[in-house]
């Protein structure tokens, strides 16, 4: 018999700060809808870099412009048989795709306060929501020379 070989599924984020406020799409899950930052998962051939900006368009109709790589987070989900490697981007929007219809199973995107972020954290896909979201608040910032793509 093989040994099963364990892999973490590796996720891309986007944190978009506007006014104040932070982007965010409401989402269908098998919990029920959740908050998420735009975000999902890396397809083969793509950079972090090329996936962050694919998933935002696709997930908000927005042009996502990254600047800064936020931090990478390793999160198992409660149940045990996920673990995400996540690496969380933030940067600016520059422009909207006015009338593109978003992902499947995203009910849309909003923008949110700090305290509304927090009042939703029942509501959260994972609890990196807000630990990216405050990361990016205490000023955590790299360069995105700091991640290789070969």
């Amino acid at each position: 018999m093989k040994d099963r070989i364990w892999k973490p599924n590796v996720t891309v984020a986007a944190v978009i700060e506007r006014e104040g406020r932070f982007l965010l799409v409401e989402e269908e899950t098998p919990e029920g809808l959740r908050f998420n930052q735009p975000a999902g998962h890396l397809e083969e051939g793509e950079s972090l870099l090329e996936a962050t900006v694919r998933e935002a368009l696709e997930e908000t109709a927005c042009h996502f412009v990254p600047e800064y790589l936020v931090g990478i987070y390793q999160w198992t989900r409660p149940q045990g048989d996920i673990t995400y490697l996540r690496f969380a981007y933030g940067g600016r929007v520059e422009g909207e795709d006015a009338g593109r219809r978003l992902d499947e199973g995203i009910v849309r995107a909003v923008w949110m306060t700090l305290d509304e972020v927090r009042a939703s954290a029942d509501r959260h896909r994972s609890p990196l929501i807000l630990q990216c979201v405050e990361d990016w608040l205490a000023g955590v910032r790299y360069p995105l020379s700091l991640v290789r793509h070969a």
